[in-house]
């Protein structure tokens, strides 16, 4: 039996893109040492693409790739700011940066650590299939 969700906001900092996802008050997040999460504080919240829609500021996105470009890192034109992209753990889910949810978002929850500066070995842990896409 899964909990029961429901719509928390968040954005960037500058307000410009502002997002609302479904999730439970309880959440696993992640905690991934690869080089951009480590650089950037990211802590990853996956939800499915439907359970997340941009309210305001798609205009103002803009998107970054490395390494294999599976990853869309979306980020604010105008503050930077990265408050979730398109995963290559996940391909059909968006990972939102926990840290961006609004204050009264009530979130609760656990991190647990993700070694993803060795992705391959790992992402099994995290998501069988996409251990087999890339296998």
């Amino acid at each position: 039996m899964t909990a029961p969700t429901k719509p928390r906001s968040g954005g960037c900092h500058c307000g410009a893109v502002r997002f609302e996802a479904d999730l439970p008050d309880a959440v696993v997040a992640l905690s991934c040492n690869c080089s951009i999460c480590t650089m950037t504080g990211f802590i990853h919240a996956i939800v499915d693409k439907g359970d997340f829609r941009v309210t305001s500021g798609a205009d103002s996105l803009t998107e970054y790739t490395f390494n294999t470009g599976a990853a869309k890192h979306l980020f604010c034109q105008t503050c930077g700011v990265k408050s979730f992209y398109h995963p290559r753990s996940h391909p059909d889910g968006i990972s939102i940066n926990l840290r961006c949810f609004d204050a009264d978002a009530g979130i609760t929850g656990r991190i647990e650590d993700f070694d993803g500066a060795n992705w391959e070995d790992n992402v099994a842990s995290i998501n069988p299939e996409a251990a087999n896409q890339h296998a």
